[in-house]
C-alpha cells in the first residue's frame, strides 16, 4: 500500500516510469536488506546498508547517491502527516514511521561530475582498432555461417554511429530511418547531412529533449547508406537498428559486445559504451573545432558538461571566452552552424581509408550472407 501510494505521488509529479520502476527497486532492496517494515526503520540500518553497498557490492558514487535519494524520498513520504501513513501504524503497530535519511548519513551531491576517474575517451587508434575489429567479426560469422552475423552488424554499425554523432545509448536506439536530413550547408553529405535525434536526456518531470546533431565525419553516410541496403532487411518498423525479435536493442545487448570486444584487443576497463560519446568531444576539439559548436551538438545547455564529457583541455577555455561565446550565441541558429562548418573546413580531414589518418572505420565490411 505504502508503495503503490509512493508510486501514484510519483506519477502525479509528471516523473518517467523508468525513474519511478528504478525507485521502487531501490526501496524493495532496502526492505529485504534490513528485514524490516518501513515503520521500524533507524538511521543505523541506513548505515549498515550503505556500508554493505560500498564494501561489498562496490558500487560507484553516483549509484550509491541515486539510492539514498530514493530512500529518503520514499522516507518523506511515509513520514508526512498529510498521507495519513502515521496514524495508521499508531494504531496498528503502535508506532510510526519516521524520516531516517539525513544529510549526515547520506552521500551530498558536492560537484557537477563525479564519474569514475579511469572513464576516459577512446584514443584515435583505439577507435580505429576497435572498428576495425568489430567489422572482422562481422565477416567472421558470415563465412561461419552463424545466426550472429545480423546482429554482430548491427552492434558494430551501432557502435560507429554512436561515435559519429556523440550519442547516449537511449538517443542511439530510438533513431529511426526517418530521422535523417540534408544539410544545405554540407551537400557532400547527401540525406544524412543532420541526425534528428528525438530521445535526448529530459530534464526532471519533463519530455525527452530532442536536438539536431550536424554529420561531421565524412565517412558516417557510407556507413549508413551500406547499413540500409546490406544488413537492416525489410522490418516491419522504422527503427533504424531493430532486433532480432522486434522492437528495440537492450543496453545490455551492446555493453557486452564492447566489453568483449575491448576484452579481446586488451583495452582498459575505463573504456565502454558511453566512451564513444567521450571521444566524440574530444575528437572535434582536438580538430579545431568551436568549444560552442560542439556543446551544441552534444546537447548540453552549459560549456561544463561538456568539459566533463571530454578530456581534451581545449574545451576548458569554454567558460573563459564567455564573451566570444556570447557573441556568436546571439545570431540565428542556421547561421551559427554554417559559420562552425566552414571554420572547421580544412581543418577536418576524416575518410573512410585509413591512408587519411584520423579516428573512424578504416574499412566497412558487407555482411556476407549465411552459408547454406
Amino acid at each position: 500500500m505504502m508503495l503503490d501510494g509512493w508510486r501514484n505521488q510519483q506519477l502525479s509529479r509528471n516523473l518517467q516510469f523508468a525513474t519511478i520502476d528504478q525507485r521502487l527497486r531501490c526501496v524493495q532492496r532496502f526492505i529485504d536488506h534490513v528485514n524490516e517494515d518501513p515503520w521500524n526503520w533507524t538511521s543505523a540500518m541506513v548505515e549498515e546498508f550503505s556500508a554493505d553497498l560500498r564494501t561489498v557490492k562496490h558500487v560507484a558514487h553516483s549509484t550509491l547517491r541515486g539510492c539514498h535519494c530514493a530512500l529518503r524520498a520514499f522516507a518523506s513520504y511515509i513520514s508526512n502527516p498529510d498521507y495519513g501513513w502515521d496514524l495508521v501504524c499508531e494504531r496498528y503497530f503502535g508506532t510510526h514511521p519516521a524520516q531516517v535519511f539525513f544529510d549526515w548519513n547520506t552521500a551530498p551531491h558536492v560537484q557537477d561530475y563525479d564519474g569514475r576517474p579511469t572513464k576516459r575517451p577512446y584514443t584515435r587508434d583505439e577507435i580505429n582498432t576497435l572498428f576495425d575489429h568489430a567489422d572482422d567479426e562481422v565477416e567472421r560469422s558470415g563465412k561461419s555461417g552463424r545466426k550472429g552475423w545480423q546482429a554482430a552488424y548491427r552492434d558494430a554499425v551501432m557502435m560507429k554511429v554512436a561515435y559519429a554523432y556523440g550519442l547516449r545509448f537511449n538517443e542511439l536506439r530510438h533513431l529511426q530511418t526517418v530521422d535523417f536530413a540534408r544539410n544545405p550547408h554540407a551537400r557532400e553529405f547527401g540525406t544524412f547531412g543532420v541526425c534528428k535525434v528525438r530521445y535526448g536526456k529530459a530534464k526532471r518531470s519533463s519530455p525527452h529533449k530532442p536536438r539536431s546533431v550536424l554529420t561531421v565525419w565524412r565517412w558516417t553516410p557510407g556507413i549508413l547508406e551500406d547499413w540500409l541496403a546490406n544488413g537492416r532487411g525489410e522490418p516491419d518498423t522504422l527503427d533504424l537498428f531493430p532486433s532480432e525479435r522486434g522492437g528495440l536493442v537492450v543496453e545490455s545487448t551492446l555493453i557486452r559486445r564492447v566489453r568483449r570486444y575491448c576484452d579481446e584487443l586488451g583495452f582498459s576497463d575505463g573504456l565502454d559504451l558511453h566512451s564513444f560519446r567521450r571521444s566524440y568531444a574530444t575528437h572535434l576539439l582536438e580538430a579545431g573545432w568551436d568549444p560552442r559548436f560542439v556543446q551544441d551538438q552534444m546537447g548540453h545547455e552549459h560549456p561544463r558538461p561538456s568539459a566533463s564529457t571530454s578530456s581534451s583541455p581545449t574545451i576548458s577555455a569554454a567558460p573563459h571566452s564567455g564573451a566570444r561565446l556570447t557573441a556568436r550565441s546571439t545570431k540565428p541558429w542556421h547561421t551559427r552552424l554554417r559559420t562552425a562548418h566552414h571554420e572547421a573546413q580544412g581543418r577536418l580531414h576524416l575518410a573512410a581509408s585509413r591512408a587519411d589518418g584520423g579516428p573512424g572505420p578504416a574499412q566497412h565490411h558487407r555482411p556476407h550472407p549465411p552459408a547454406s
